[in-house]
């Protein structure tokens, strides 16, 4: 089978699924309504930065097999399935925002004729799928009725930003839910060649899990997922607070609990903590859907809160050396809140250079892939790390890019002003800094007296 796909919503989930779908075989329309957006998408071009993606898209343009267009009908009418993959920001009660969902569905009801698998790519509530099922039928106004032309399935993605293309292609699960059998089967069908891993490319020692579930379960499934990776960067990061206090190196705490088959060495690594466009959101609404059923979620408040705490203790560090920091020059390395992505989506570096500026420093910064930061217009964004770091009184480490771990101490001293570090990322060798006169701290590694 070699199923017609559309993908309502270019964002960052919908550019790669796209693409990769496209890589493997499948017809894929997207749809992109922001003209700029769509001319970029319909000449092969990425409007945002992933690694390969700009390869993908354009082999796949060239191929014939992805175009682009702003009308939701010609992608339903070119399609069998439709992967939802809109953007779903928080909303002011905690909850998700479908009013792009909302759209996106009601359109399709419109031009629905034929029958067809609706997915939701996107984050969206537990309970989405029945409720998008009466949005799409509220809308729809042909002839046969809505139940021989429409199922709704669930197909949550799990992609890391700067690794999105591996995990698609190579993933460790695909999960399918519907209250439809007949859906997951049209669904696992499109994914058929990354299941089997006998696409140009693909591996077959890494076939991943294909698990079938219900509609509500799929739902959950990504939502669950997210809070126990986000719980576990911040138990690493509450474990790091004790260790500060007795004295201990939390690097090789967690180094060494990670040996142990049943924890893992992944997400334990203490820092300034998470940022991004998924755990906070996604902690929110699942924070959000206990307490509309009365329930206090304890220890996922408590994740949220540890992780806010990690962004304040950068301050606290400042504060305890600098003293006041008005008319202090601080100088931040790295924004994005990881390396190989240009996201600035509840970035930690964003809130603590926010934090910075409030107090009155000057505040200098630079990353690889970013030029401006759209709220904060005082932020001073220099071409390379050393001119960032010119005449500062101390250096934050907050995203940890290749070119910052390459940094000589001795250049860095000869920039600055002042000779104190923060690595908010744990990721420079101390003892090399230490040695070139600088005060150096980490995160969780005994507080320096």
């Amino acid at each position: 089978m070699n199923a017609r796909v559309a993908v309502v919503g270019s964002g960052y989930v919908g550019t790669v699924v796209a693409a990769c779908l496209a890589s493997i075989g499948r017809e894929v329309v997207g749809v992109e309504a922001d003209e700029a957006k769509l001319a970029q998408l319909s000449a092969g071009e990425s409007p945002f930065f992933e690694p390969g993606l700009d390869q993908l898209l354009a082999a796949a343009h060239q191929s014939g097999r992805l175009r682009f267009t702003r009308d939701i009908a010609d992608a339903v009418d070119s399609s069998e399935v439709v992967f939802l993959c809109v953007g779903t920001p928080p909303g002011a009660n905690g909850h998700a925002d479908m009013s792009a969902v909302r759209s996106a569905a009601a359109s399709i009801g419109r031009a629905l004729r034929t029958p067809h698998v609706l997915v939701t790519k996107s984050t969206v509530p537990i309970g989405s799928g029945h409720w998008l099922a009466s949005v799409v039928e509220a809308a729809y106004d042909g002839p046969q009725p809505i139940d021989e032309l429409l199922a709704i399935a669930s197909c949550p993605e799990f992609l890391r930003e700067g690794n999105a293309i591996e995990d698609f292609l190579h993933p460790d699960r695909i999960v399918v839910g519907s209250d439809t059998p007949a859906a997951i089967d049209k669904v696992f069908a499109v994914y058929r060649p990354i299941i089997e891993q006998d696409f140009d490319g693909g591996d077959p020692d890494r076939c991943p899990a294909a698990v079938r579930t219900t509609l509500l379960t799929a739902e959950t499934v990504k939502y669950a997922s997210n809070a126990f990776l986000a719980t576990k960067i911040s138990f690493a990061n509450e474990i790091a607070q004790i260790c500060e206090l007795v004295g201990a190196d939390a690097s090789d705490v967690m180094a060494t609990i990670g040996l142990d088959s049943r924890i893992g060495p992944r997400f334990l690594d203490a820092g300034v903590g998470w940022g991004g466009s998924c755990f906070g959101k996604d902690l929110l609404e699942l924070i959000s859907t206990a307490h509309d059923f009365d329930h206090v979620p304890t220890l996922l408040q408590a994740v949220v809160d540890v992780n806010n705490y990690q962004r304040r203790s950068v301050i606290e560090r400042l504060h305890r050396h600098l003293k006041t920091l008005a008319g202090k020059r601080i100088c931040l390395l790295g924004l994005a809140f990881k390396p190989g992505t240009d996201d600035l989506r509840d970035a930690p570096a964003v809130a603590i250079a926010a934090a910075l500026l409030a107090a009155g420093a000057v505040v200098t910064a630079h990353d690889p892939m970013i030029l401006s930061v759209r709220d904060l217009p005082e932020l001073q964004i220099e071409v390379d790390p050393l001119a960032a770091a010119k005449r500062a009184d101390a250096v934050v480490l907050l995203t940890e890019w290749p070119a910052y771990l390459a940094l000589a101490p001795e250049a860095l001293a000869f920039a600055m002003r002042g000779r104190l570090i923060i690595d908010g990322r744990n990721a420079l060798d101390g003892d090399d800094y230490r040695r070139s006169g600088f005060t150096y701290e980490g995160i969780g590694r005994a507080v320096s007296r």
